[in-house]
């Protein structure tokens, strides 16, 4: 199907046109028609699928067709990297209309508070928010909701992961109750379906390919023990010199930060990324990955959810995700818009109950292969039962305690493909001439999750953000950044 089928105005299409965007994905098909009508909707669709510009364009169409003054539409989402991303995609389809949009997200300056309360005061028509920071600048009792029509939730379930769940609540008190409400989620766990009956009018319910790895995505799983993972990762990289962005996923900040100073060792262009690093250091990493001047990122799950970078050949899971369904957030990252990847997994002793809920997830058992022979034999696969846990230690251990597998050899990706909007109109292309933002989310470390994305106090911190300080344009002057083609867009 494509964009021009639906009855969105032709500013909407112009920049659509522009960016050399023509087919609908699956989420857009469903979705776009529905909030069209006005109607609640929950959608269930993993990352990558297109759903960011399936709430996008619908709700633009109407902000621009029916302007007020004041904020129309508010988008939460748990992280600063998702806010900043959102942003990119609106300023890019927004383009030729007259709708304006800021970001309100933790780790700011004094300047980019007063910029974001302008925004709030009713300077911008639409607000992307992390509920933390949003709530401390409704404590100011400034902020003016009395206007808006569209509540949007994106990552519900990781919002809810994080612990947003009573600051959503207590953001949607200040709402207007006749409004339509959108929630966006990966997976649909009891939790979800709960908020949903609490925010949600009547909602039409969407589900597309569910927890399910893209098909271009090649998997391969090794095991092998904790002592030949970073041996094994080593070999992986260097038999695979034609993948020239790669992301490698570990469980604690520690593994992460011995894992970048050993490939720093082998003169690897790598750069580690976890809640240990500040807002500008983020911020830099994320740039310096995306233009290519570093090859390999080392991260905590920081990454696995809302990022959009193009281009990824090869994600590597150091360490088994202890949600399975984070599997598919992680190994997301490579084969998006209709390309080919390759997502490689070490599995320890450990790990094996782990990894069966994996395969049990994706409704399908992989090849476990051994470590080369130089690296020396890796634990025996053996499947737990079902109840089991970790106690399954069937593998025999030798002196090391978790293992993860190399990289294997897929085709790079090729950017965006056959001019889908699977990857999200905008994502990319708007973001190009502005500051590419990055922070935290919540990174998964041993001690559990803690919240690195979004500032605890919502107040002023001490470094300037570069991703989202500019002040708030005034209504109906437009300016928002061109929006580029694809291949302008590639970074």
């Amino acid at each position: 199907m494509k964009f021009s089928d639906f009855k969105l105005n032709n500013t909407l299409l112009d920049a659509l046109y522009y960016m050399n965007f023509e087919e609908a994905t699956e989420i857009q098909i469903q979705a776009i028609p529905i909030i069209l009508e006005g109607r609640d909707l929950i959608g269930c669709a993993q990352t990558g699928t297109g759903k960011t510009a399936a709430f996008v364009l619908p709700t633009l169409n109407q902000v621009s067709e029916e302007p007020v003054e004041g904020v129309q539409v508010l988008i939460l989402c748990p992280t600063r990297e998702l806010a900043i991303q959102i942003d990119q995609q609106i300023q890019g389809i927004a383009y030729f209309t007259n709708a304006t949009c800021y970001p309100v997200y933790g780790g700011g300056d004094g300047v980019s508070w007063e910029a974001e309360a302008d925004a709030l005061k009713g300077g911008a028509d639409i607000i992307v928010a992390t509920p933390g920071r949003l709530l401390a600048h409704i404590a100011r009792g400034y902020v003016r909701f009395d206007t808006v029509k569209h509540l949007i939730l994106d990552e519900a379930d990781r919002m809810l992961d994080i612990g947003f769940h009573d600051d959503i609540l207590k953001i949607i008190k200040e709402l207007p109750t006749e409004r339509q409400s959108l929630m966006f989620s990966a997976t649909m766990a009891p939790k979800i379906r709960k908020l949903a009956q609490a925010i949600l009018n009547e909602p039409a319910e969407i589900n597309v390919a569910i927890s399910k790895p893209a098909e271009g995505v090649t998997q391969l799983v090794y095991m092998a023990h904790e002592s030949q993972k970073i041996a094994l990762v080593e070999h992986i990289l260097a038999e695979h010199p034609d993948f020239s962005s790669v992301i490698v996923f570990s469980s604690t900040k520690r593994k992460v930060e011995q894992l970048t100073r050993k490939l720093s060792q082998r003169k690897y262009a790598v750069q580690g990324m976890s809640s240990d690093y500040d807002q500008e250091q983020r911020e830099e990493a994320l740039r310096s990955f995306k233009s290519g001047q570093i090859r390999i990122m080392v991260a905590t799950d920081v990454m696995s959810r809302g990022i959009d970078i193009k281009g990824i050949d090869l994600v590597i899971n150091f360490d088994v995700p202890t949600d399975a369904e984070d599997y598919v957030h992680r190994i997301g990252r490579t084969a998006r818009a209709k390309t080919e990847g390759m997502a490689i997994t070490l599995i320890n002793e450990d790990d094996m109950y782990r990894f069966a809920k994996i395969e049990r997830l994706i409704e399908r058992q992989l090849d476990k292969l051994q470590p080369p022979a130089a690296l020396g034999e890796g634990p025996q696969w053996s499947e737990p039962e079902r109840g089991e846990g970790n106690r399954n230690r069937n593998s025999g251990r030798s002196k090391g305690r978790s293992g993860k597998g190399p990289q294997g050899g897929g085709k790079p990706r090729n950017g965006r493909g056959s001019g889908q909007a699977s990857a999200q109109p905008g994502a990319a292309q708007p973001g190009a001439a502005r500051p590419e933002g990055a922070s935290g989310t919540a990174d998964a470390n041993a001690s559990g999750v803690t919240v690195a994305g979004e500032a605890g106090s919502g107040e002023p911190g001490s470094k300037p953000r570069t991703g989202g300080s500019r002040k708030p344009r005034n209504k109906r002057r437009g300016g928002n950044r061109p929006p580029q083609s694809k291949s302008e867009g590639q970074s």
